[in-house]
């Protein structure tokens, strides 16, 4: 039996992976405009991180890290989100000695044991952005529309930007109170993962997708019902900022996202065409993480966004540019003396930083030519050893279908000329 790739994973291939790296390219152009800086950090931590980071009541750390003992006895965990990550690596580089506030991004595989289905995998990617030592609105803001921005860059359409406030340490208590109030006589009929919620994080009951658990919280306390002063003033200024930027938003006192860290503002952003899993990107407010995991009173706000879910949306509202693959130059050589003369032109002109290849099967002139429109190729230079002989290399415009010859001292820097000045014919 053949041995298969991991279930939730992928192969990105030759085709498709074009698709990821244009993807990439608008998501690090605008971080670089927005003064986003990369940062990268281990695709496995110590476990206690995401425990501590994440929060033990989630289903992440409850049922879905993917942990390990290594040699040492020491236990790791592949990591299942980047923002704990994010906030280690700021703690133990001392990051908060630098000037405030660090505006960082990552792009990279995450992991979870998750049943797979259409969006979700086990292995999958993230795109995210943190934003560390800074608690103004402003800020809450710009990380939204940072995020609104790439969306409108990438051309979809049909987006929501849901909001709202989770409260803070002094006013979610309030709401706990309220919460578990109401809900104590309808606990036994909750799901089993709700009922265990009940105690441990009772909000979270809110943000359960269960059609049951969603009857039976219609018309629970919200958490605006309870913000103090500090919070609702947040919030109304976070709204003021959105409507100045032109962010479309609403509002959803429901949304409260599925890890224990956020504080004040939530937000997702949700587009219907994908089916089920239809948020394409999440985050919020996680003031006191960074303490929580042995750093000093650090504010934060961030985000992540499934790649994967955000790819489907792009795919499916047909959003992609012409992302062939393209050579601007195929060389054609016939013969044994020809492909050694051919192979030092296609030296000098990848030296020159033109894109150029050359056949490397033994292909006939008709089945190279084939070759070079697959790969999109502008040009053809066909050398034989008729050309050798007259020293001369025919230059056959691929898109136009006209072709002349110029000699074998000139054609790097003919083609280089033509590659500089972006010839498209």
């Amino acid at each position: 039996m053949s041995i298969q790739r991991p279930k939730g994973t992928q192969d990105l291939l030759p085709g498709y992976i074009e698709k990821w790296q244009y993807l990439e390219e608008v998501i690090r152009k605008v971080c670089f405009e927005y003064g986003y800086e990369e940062i990268r950090t281990p695709v496995f931590e110590s476990t206690e991180l995401f425990k501590r980071g994440v929060g033990e009541t989630t289903d992440i750390v409850n049922k879905e890290m993917y942990t390990f003992l290594d040699k040492g006895e020491r236990s790791m965990t592949l990591r299942p989100e980047g923002t704990a990550s994010v906030c280690r690596a700021y703690v133990e580089n001392k990051l908060y000695g630098t000037q405030q506030p660090v505006k960082l991004y990552y792009v990279g595989p995450m992991f979870r044991y998750e049943r797979p289905q259409t969006g979700r995998f086990r292995q999958f990617h993230q795109f995210g952005a943190e934003v560390l030592g800074a608690d103004k609105p402003v800020v809450d803001a710009e990380v939204i529309t940072l995020v609104w921005d790439l969306y409108q860059r990438l051309g979809l359409t049909g987006l929501e930007v849901h909001i709202n406030s989770v409260g803070c340490p002094s006013c979610r208590p309030l709401h706990r109170e309220s919460l578990q109030s109401f809900l104590d006589q309808r606990r036994t009929d909750l799901c089993r993962d709700c009922q265990d919620r009940f105690d441990r994080n009772p909000m979270r009951i809110l943000d359960c997708k269960n059609p049951s658990c969603q009857t039976l919280t219609h018309g629970a306390p919200t958490t605006l019902d309870h913000l103090c002063e500090d919070c609702a003033s947040h919030f109304t200024q976070l709204q003021e900022l959105l409507e100045a930027a032109g962010v479309a938003y609403k509002v959803n006192s429901r949304l409260v996202r599925g890890l224990d860290y956020y504080r004040r503002t939530a937000f997702e952003v949700l587009v219907e065409e994908i089916g089920a899993q239809s948020a394409i990107c999440g985050g919020g407010r996680y003031d006191g993480l960074v303490e929580e995991i042995g750093g000093p009173s650090t504010p934060g706000i961030g985000f992540a966004m499934g790649m994967e879910r955000v790819l489907a949306a792009i795919e499916v509202q047909k959003k992609f540019p012409e992302l062939k693959p393209a050579q601007f130059a195929m060389v054609i050589a016939l013969g044994d003396k020809a492909q050694q003369r051919g192979f030092s032109i296609l030296s000098e002109l990848r030296k020159s930083g033109v894109p150029a290849s050359i056949d490397l099967v033994g292909r006939s002139l008709k089945a190279q030519l084939k070759a070079a429109d697959r790969v999109n190729a502008h040009y053809a230079l066909i050398l034989g050893q008729d050309e050798l002989d007259r020293g001369r290399v025919v230059i056959r415009n691929l898109r136009l279908g006209e072709q002349s010859e110029v000699p074998v001292s000139e054609i790097v820097s003919v083609i280089s000329d033509k590659y500089r000045e972006g010839a498209r014919v």
